[in-house]
């Protein structure tokens, strides 16, 4: 028993791992010495910095004093989800141990990851202020590059650094972009920090997160929200973003502790919170479909 439990414990030290290779946002995840616990369960305190501009120097008095205020700001997490899986003790020994382990990483690639992925696209596209492009169709290469050209061209006019800046965006658009193979298109696209592939099925405006107990509801996972749109790119400073997990926990029991069954338990829960700065809303673009 205690080599199978070794197993499992190197599984679970995995998971974090295949969270990052399976979610196409993780790049945006905030450093975590960024942010601390707040004093209720649901919070994170996240520093903020504010002061003055330049003042009139004055041959006379010299220097004007200015304000720097630094604050910490309180954020409620905005997504708590949580399974619980339970493995028969006889169906692991009888695939050599290796049910138990599949289950928790498939878990995290095919359920955690496209569900976090899609959540936060759907938080930021949602944010009032940022600088949105609604019903534009996209149906070949120039007309893509020419409407990220514009999307960066329109940030950089609002101040937006251009260093961390994160392009995101459909395979079938950037497939457009690739075949059109030229010395712009080329430029335009390695101004970014990245680019980043999104699955369409995790790229929408707005999503419905099944409960998992109401009738309809009990497979869990999410939805594309009644009035969602497809959303065909969006370029995302990170800095913009206030991305962090508060608390992701992976919990294994063995048949010995578990008191309801023979078999293996796997609890999973992930607490966060994905929104924007309040004053960075220029670092995020959206440029959506019409329907």
């Amino acid at each position: 028993m205690s080599n199978t439990i070794n197993k499992f414990t190197q599984y679970i030290t995995l998971l974090d791992e295949v969270y990052k290779t399976a979610s196409v946002t993780s790049v945006l995840d905030g450093a975590p010495e960024l942010a601390r616990q707040g004093a209720n369960a649901n919070e994170l305190i996240i520093p903020k910095i504010s002061m003055n501009g330049l003042a009139d120097y004055g041959r006379s008095s010299g220097y004007v004093s200015g304000d720097v205020t630094f604050t910490n700001e309180t954020v409620s997490c905005n997504y708590d989800r949580a399974r619980k899986f339970t493995v028969d003790a006889v169906d692991d020994i009888d695939t050599a141990g290796m049910a138990f382990g599949r289950l928790s990483s498939e878990f995290i690639r095919t359920k955690v990851a496209p569900e976090l992925d899609a959540f936060r696209f759907a938080t930021y596209a949602g944010t009032s202020g940022i600088s949105t492009v609604d019903g534009a169709a996209l149906s070949t290469g120039a007309g893509a590059i020419a409407a990220i050209a514009l999307a960066a061209d329109g940030m950089t006019d609002k101040e937006v650094p251009a260093e961390n800046r994160h392009l995101f965006i459909t395979s079938t658009i950037l497939g457009l972009i690739r075949d059109l193979d030229t010395t712009k298109s080329r430029e335009i696209m390695s101004s970014f920090a990245s680019t980043v592939v999104v699955p369409q099925s995790r790229f929408y405006t707005a999503i419905d997160l099944y409960d998992g107990t109401t009738d309809g509801e009990t497979a869990g996972g999410y939805v594309k929200a009644s009035g969602g749109k497809n959303i065909n790119f969006m370029i995302i400073h990170k800095p913009a973003a206030i991305q962090f997990e508060k608390r992701n926990v992976n919990k294994i029991f063995t048949p010995d502790e578990n008191q309801d069954a023979d078999g293996w338990i796997f609890n999973f829960r992930e607490v966060g919170i994905a929104d924007v700065y309040d004053n960075k809303v220029d670092g995020i673009y959206l440029h959506k479909a019409a329907s």
